[in-house]
C-alpha cells in the first residue's frame, strides 16, 4: 500500500515530497475499515492541496489552541479553552488561575511551533534523543525549569497505575532501545499506528520527572504530520478512556489505543475537508450530526450502539467537546460492511 508523504508548510506549499510503501510484516492492530477511512479522507485532503497560506494559517493557530488545551487539562491544567486562547493570542493573565497553568499553556504552544517548523525544514526529520530531550525543555522551561530537557535519575511511580516504570539509572537504555524500534519500523507499519505505539512505549519508559504525557503527544504527532495527515487532538474529555487504552497496551493490546489514535486523526482530516471543500451543493457535504440524531434515523441502531461502534472504531465518527459525531454515509457504509 502506499502512502504519500506531504509536508505540511505552514506557508502553504504543501506539496508532495516522495512517497513511501508499507507493506505491513510488522504490526497490523488497525482494522481494514479504519484504514480504509484514513486513505479515503488522505486523498481528499490531499486533493485540496495545495492550500493557500492565510487559510492554512488561521487552520494550524485553531489546531495548536485545541491541542495545547486538551493536551494540557488531561495532566490536570484548568485553564479553559477560551482562556487557553486568551493567553497564548493575546498574553493575557486569567485572574484566579496559577501562574504554572499561564506558564504551561505558553510553552506548549512553543513546543508545536517548533514541531512545525521542524516538519516545514525537513518532512523526514529523524526522532532521536536529542529531539525528544529538546521537546521536554520547551514543554517545561519555564514552569519547571530544573527538570527541563533532563532524564530521571531516580523512581517515579504513575499514580492509579499498576505500571512502574524503570529505574532511573535504566531509562539511557530504553531511551536508546526505544529509537532502534522507531527506525526497525518506520518504513514498514502505518505511521498512525506507529505513532500510537510510540507514544504508548514513551510514556512507559516515562523517561522524565514530569511532562511525560505532554511529550509523549507531541512526539506522536511528529510521525503524523511528517506522514501528511494534521495534528491529532486526544481530547479532555476522553481522558478515562485514554487511561484506560494506554493501561491496555501495557499489557501488549495495542490494537484500542491504536484506534484511538487514528479516530483522533480521521477527526482532524474531517475538520480540515469541512472548512477546505469547495461546498458546491447540499449532496456533495457528508452532514455530520449527532449519534442521538441518527440513531432516530436508522432506528435499528440505538445511540448506546453507536457509540459502542465509535468506540471501537467500526463506525466513522469523531468528537465534538462530549458529542461524538457521524453521518448517514458513514453509517450506510459500516451497514454496507456487514453485508460483505
Amino acid at each position: 500500500m502506499i502512502f504519500a508523504y506531504i509536508l505540511p508548510n505552514r506557508t502553504g506549499c504543501d506539496t508532495i515530497k516522495t512517497q513511501v510503501s508499507y507493506p505491513y510484516i510488522q504490526l497490523m492492530y488497525l482494522s481494514s475499515r479504519t484504514i480504509k477511512n484514513l486513505n479515503a479522507k488522505f486523498k481528499e485532503l490531499n486533493a485540496l492541496r495545495p492550500i493557500p497560506s492565510a487559510q492554512l494559517k488561521k487552520i494550524i493557530e485553531q489546531f495548536e489552541i485545541e491541542m495545547t488545551y486538551n493536551s494540557n487539562a488531561i495532566e490536570g491544567n484548568s485553564l479553559t479553552m477560551k482562556e487557553t486562547f486568551w493567553v497564548i493570542q493575546e498574553g493575557l493573565t486569567i485572574k484566579d488561575k496559577p501562574l504554572k497553568d499561564h506558564l504551561e499553556a505558553r510553552n506548549h504552544k512553543e513546543a508545536l511551533d517548533f514541531l512545525y517548523e521542524l516538519i516545514d525544514k525537513d518532512a523526514h526529520n529523524t526522532v532521536s534523543e536529542h529531539l525528544i530531550r529538546q521537546l521536554h525543555q520547551l514543554v517545561v522551561q519555564d514552569s519547571q525549569k530544573e527538570i527541563a530537557g533532563k532524564f530521571r535519575e531516580g523512581e517515579v511511580y504513575i499514580s492509579g497505575a499498576n505500571h512502574r516504570p524503570p529505574a532511573g539509572f535504566d531509562v539511557p537504555l530504553h531511551m536508546s532501545e526505544l529509537i532502534k524500534w522507531l527506525q526497525e519500523n518506520e518504513k514498514i507499519v502505518h505511521p498512525v499506528e506507529l505513532a500510537a505505539i510510540l507514544h504508548h512505549k514513551f510514556v512507559h519508559i516515562h523517561p522524565f520527572w514530569d511532562g511525560n504525557g505532554r511529550v509523549g503527544r507531541l512526539l506522536m504527532n511528529i510521525i503524523i504530520l511528517q506522514a501528511g495527515y494534521p495534528l491529532a487532538i486526544i481530547l479532555r474529555n476522553d481522558r478515562k478512556r485514554y487511561y484506560r487504552v494506554l493501561a491496555l497496551a501495557d499489557e501488549g493490546k495495542y490494537k484500542t489505543l491504536s484506534e484511538m489514535v487514528a479516530q483522533a486523526v480521521l477527526r482532524s482530516l474531517s475538520i480540515y475537508l469541512k472548512i477546505l471543500k469547495p461546498q458546491t451543493s447540499k449532496m456533495e457535504n457528508e452532514d455530520y450530526i449527532s449519534l442521538k440524531e441518527l440513531s432516530k434515523k436508522y432506528t435499528l441502531f440505538s445511540e448506546n450502539y453507536l457509540r459502542k461502534l465509535a468506540n471501537l472504531g467500526k463506525l466513522e465518527a469523531f468528537k465534538e467537546g462530549r458529542n461524538w459525531l457521524s453521518s448517514e454515509k458513514a453509517l450506510q457504509s459500516y451497514i454496507d460492511s456487514l453485508k460483505e
